[in-house]
C-alpha cells in the first residue's frame, strides 16, 4: 500500500546575516517541496535582515526581541540580559503554541532562545552550523540536539561525533546550475563578451578593504583589458559609483547589491569574495576560480579557517585583509594570465561541493519526526 504523504509543522530559526538566511531558506524551500502543505514558520531577531528576506521567499516569521553581546565596552550590554529573558519567553510561547514536530537552529542571536525552548519540551531540534569553525551558540545547543549537520570534515572538535552529519550547506536552487547562463548574465549586466569578467562580492552590506582594494586597481584592471562586475554593498555604493564615475573608466560596474547571483557567477571568470560559508558553499558548486580575502572582523576568525580548507586541497587562493589593497592587482594579473591555473582552482574548488545538502537535511529531518 503506498504510503500517503503528511504533512508537518516545522519551525527554522536563526539569521543575522545571509551565511544563516540563505541555506535556512533553502531548507524550507526543499522541506516544502517533499512535503507540500506543511506549516513551516521562521523566527529570527528583530530588526535583522532575515525579517525582509525570509518574506521575499515567500515564508511567514516572528521576531525575538533578542541582539548579541557587544565585544566592546558598550551600554548597549546593559541591556541584553533583559532582551534574553523577554526572547526566552517569547520563544517558549511560540513553541507552545505552533507545536511543531521538529525544530531546526541555523545559528545567530534568535536560534538560541528558540532552540531552548524547542529542547525543553522534548521536541527534536536538528542544528546546521555553516562555518568550519562552530559558532557559540551551535556549540551551547549540540548538547541536547539529535542531530548537527556540518559543511566540513573534521567537526567533531565541536560537536558529538554520534549525531554529526556531513551535509554541506544548502544553496539557492539557482546556483546549481551556471552553465548556460553566461549569454544571459552578459546582456542582463550590460558587458562585453569578448572581455574577461572580474566578478568582486564583498556582501550585501559592503566590504571596506575589498571596496578600497578595488577603488585603488580599477585603473590598472581597466588598461589590462579586464571588465569588472563589483558589488559594493549598500554602504559603500554611492562613494564607489563616484569614484568610478570621476575616473571615466568604462568597464568597472559598480552595483549596490547584485539579486542575480546565477547570471554574475556565469559571466565571471574570476571571482574575489569574502569567505563567508555561503559564499564558499555557492562558489564551490560554480567551480570558478576564486580569490579569497576572509574578514578579520568575524567571531574566531572563522573566514579564514574557511578560506584555509581550501587553499589546502589547492581549490582557491588566499589574500590577507591587510594586504589585500597593496596586493590584489598583482594577484588578479597573475591569475588572469594563467589559464592552467584557473582550471585547476575551479576543478577542484567543485569537487569539494555539495550538492544535494538541502535534500540530505530533509532525509534527516524525516528520520528525527520518525
Amino acid at each position: 500500500m503506498k504510503e500517503v504523504n503528511r504533512t508537518y509543522r516545522l519551525i527554522i530559526s536563526g539569521g543575522g546575516t545571509g551565511g544563516h538566511i540563505y541555506p535556512a531558506i533553502a531548507i524550507a524551500q526543499a522541506w516544502e517541496e517533499k512535503h507540500p502543505g506543511s506549516d513551516i514558520l521562521f523566527v529570527g531577531a528583530e530588526g535583522k535582515m532575515e525579517m525582509q528576506k525570509v518574506p521575499e521567499a515567500g515564508f511567514r516569521i516572528v521576531g525575538l526581541p533578542i541582539a548579541g553581546l557587544q565585544r566592546s565596552l558598550s551600554l548597549k550590554n546593559l541591556s541584553f540580559p533583559i532582551k534574553l529573558l523577554k526572547s526566552l519567553y517569547k520563544a517558549k510561547e511560540i513553541v507552545s503554541a505552533f507545536a511543531p514536530d521538529i525544530v531546526v537552529g541555523v545559528g545567530g542571536y534568535a536560534s538560541g532562545p528558540l532552540l531552548f525552548a524547542a529542547q525543553q519540551r522534548g521536541i527534536p531540534t536538528l542544528l546546521q552550523e555553516q562555518n568550519s569553525y562552530a559558532g557559540l551558540t551551535n556549540k551551547l545547543l549540540a548538547k541536547k540536539a539529535n542531530a548537527i549537520c556540518v559543511a566540513y570534515p573534521g567537526m567533531e572538535k565541536f560537536f558529538p561525533k554520534d549525531r554529526l552529519h556531513y551535509t554541506g550547506n544548502p544553496v539557492r536552487q539557482d546556483i546549481l546550475d551556471v552553465a548556460d547562463k553566461k549569454e544571459k548574465g552578459l546582456e542582463h549586466f550590460g558587458l562585453n563578451p569578448s572581455l574577461p569578467t572580474l566578478l568582486i562580492l564583498g556582501g550585501s552590506l559592503g566590504a571596506r578593504t575589498i571596496n578600497r582594494a578595488v577603488e585603488a586597481s580599477m585603473q590598472r584592471f581597466e588598461a589590462e583589458g579586464y571588465q569588472v562586475l563589483w558589488q559594493t554593498g549598500r554602504y559603500y555604493h554611492q562613494e564607489m559609483k563616484k569614484a568610478v564615475q570621476d575616473s571615466g573608466l568604462q568597464a568597472i560596474y559598480p552595483h549596490e547589491f547584485i539579486r542575480e547571483m546565477d547570471l554574475a557567477y556565469a559571466v565571471a571568470d574570476i571571482v574575489v569574495s569574502r569567505a563567508g560559508a555561503l559564499s564558499v558553499s555557492e562558489l564551490s558548486l560554480v567551480g570558478k576560480p576564486v580569490i579569497f580575502i576572509p574578514s578579520p572582523n568575524v567571531a574566531d576568525d572563522h573566514q579564514t579557517k574557511n578560506a584555509q580548507t581550501y587553499v589546502s586541497q589547492d581549490a582557491a587562493w588566499l589574500l590577507r585583509d591587510e594586504d589585500a589593497v597593496e596586493a590584489l592587482p598583482a594577484l588578479v594579473a597573475k591569475l588572469m594570465a594563467d589559464a592552467a591555473m584557473q582550471l585547476t582552482l575551479g576543478e577542484n574548488i567543485r569537487k569539494l561541493a555539495k550538492k544535494e545538502s538541502a535534500k540530505e537535511i530533509t532525509n534527516i529531518l524525516e528520520s528525527l519526526i520518525k
